[in-house]
């Protein structure tokens, strides 16, 4: 770590400070130190996004240079560890306001091509997608080079979401592109080969921000909530998105391969979800899992942890059921205490899960350091937990399946953890079958790994 790195003042935002703070350089490490032991039958790579601003600032979390941090894993080795930026149109123009490279005046519409790539990095027909949802994907090498956008052979009109769906049975790509202009919301199916089959826009009530969306084995579900675009905020260069108290909140259900008439519209109690967990059938309901905020963004678009935050305005796990045949919407508060980044097992996207994971988002009680829940769905959402040392704050947890697993826990969760004793990161892999066990495995960094968004493991 250079002293710039970790200098820090009063005057400078949450969200470029301690572990938030950017890192400059681009490194590859091939010695790494191992504790525990790294299953063997683990080969692939595990790559994880987020947003990492060249120039070391920027006006939100949200909107920083995307950079991947990928390691290799085979043969019970750590391989090499590896950060490199996604290399866009915003990462080759720093300097310059991205209205200026975004609007395409001769189209009267958008280049998507214009993209800081920051959010999620998935696997899909065999390429590696770095992804944030005003543009087209970004393809990567194995590696962690960018190879350049990805536009599904010219066939994508839209930008893509940074939270599509993997179908666990199927292998499919469902996913969506929202936008402040018409069409406002457009649906695509993308077959397990890789190619887009179907693209269809889907009525919503004005531009929201959808940042997710959920799917079962026979639905697309989408969620037309109260955090709209706002061209007056845009304009002075703001995040432009605020909260409406008359924007009311719905979700709707439409068939894998229907059309905007065949959408089913529920309305639920006003709120935002940011991250589903899984959603599937049971008999005539579709049951959607998802971690709730009452509002977000009223006054304006802050985004940060409290040392002691308030109940009521934490992220919490929740439960939705929507049944096809009556029209009923049950909504059922499955947690209490604040988490957020919730996954399941690939294989189960859209399917029956009994598990879920996610993180906490701030410092543990008692002094102790950051979270990951394991929620028991089948037994009232019985949550257990592992709770990191003192100053150490887990990501996103990914799901990695053990070899002739049998039961739907049988893996491991796997995630970037942030030292602070001793400024520097490490790999955590966790027995997801017993999450409040010690490690089975952690790999060592001589650097520390920045605060990001979300990862994915991608098997060979």
């Amino acid at each position: 770590m250079t002293a710039v790195e970790e200098e820090t003042s009063e005057e400078t935002p949450w969200h470029l400070s301690g572990n938030n703070a950017p890192v400059f350089d681009e490194v590859t490490v091939t010695e790494l130190d191992v504790k525990g032991s790294i299953p063997s039958e683990l080969k692939g790579r595990y790559f994880r996004n987020g947003a990492n601003p060249q120039t070391g600032t920027s006006p939100h979390w949200f909107v920083g240079d995307g950079m991947i941090h990928g390691i290799e894993i085979s043969e019970g080795k750590a391989n090499w560890y590896r950060n490199r930026y996604v290399r866009t149109p915003m990462y080759a123009n720093p300097d310059t306001d991205r209205m200026e490279l975004y609007l395409d005046m001769e189209k009267g519409g958008f280049d998507y091509n214009v993209s800081v790539a920051n959010t999620s990095v998935i696997g899909h027909g065999g390429e590696k997608l770095a992804l944030e949802e005003g543009s087209f994907p970004y393809e990567l090498s194995s590696q962690v080079e960018t190879i350049g956008p990805h536009d599904f052979d010219g066939k994508l009109m839209t930008a893509m979401t940074a939270h599509p769906k993997i179908c666990g049975e199927t292998g499919e790509l469902l996913m969506f592109g929202y936008s402040s202009l018409p069409p406002y919301l457009v649906y695509h199916r993308v077959n397990a080969e890789g190619e887009l089959v179907q693209s269809e826009e889907i009525t919503v009530n004005g531009p929201t921000m959808m940042h997710d969306f959920t799917v079962t084995r026979n639905h697309s579900i989408f969620m037309d909530l109260p955090a709209i675009f706002d061209m007056e905020v845009a304009m002075q260069g703001g995040m432009p998105i605020r909260w409406s108290d008359d924007y009311p909140s719905r979700f709707g259900i439409m068939p894998r391969e229907g059309s905007d008439s065949d959408v089913k519209w529920f309305d639920v109690d006003p709120c935002y979800v940011f991250h589903t967990l899984n959603s599937y059938e049971d008999g005539d309901e579709v049951v959607v899992n998802g971690c709730r905020l009452r509002e977000i963004w009223r006054e304006n678009s802050d985004i940060g942890v409290s040392d002691d935050p308030d109940p009521a305005d934490a992220p919490m796990m929740w439960e939705w059921r929507f049944n096809l045949a009556t029209g009923g919407v049950s909504e059922k508060q499955i947690d209490d205490r604040g988490s957020e980044f919730p996954k399941i097992p690939d294989h189960l996207v859209g399917l029956t899960n009994r598990y879920g994971y996610t993180v906490t988002m701030g410092p543990g009680s008692d002094g102790a350091g950051g979270s990951i829940f394991k929620y028991d769905l089948t037994d009232g959402g019985t949550r257990t937990e592992h709770i990191f040392p003192a100053g150490h704050f887990p990501g996103e947890p990914s799901f990695v399946p053990a070899e002739g697993a049998s039961n739907e826990d049988d893996g491991y969760l796997i995630t970037y953890v942030y030292a602070g004793d001793t400024n520097t990161s490490y790999l955590v892999l966790l027995d997801a079958s017993n999450v409040a066990a010690d490690p089975v495995a952690e790999i060592h960094l001589p650097r520390r790994v920045p605060t990001g968004f979300h990862g994915s493991w991608i098997a060979d």
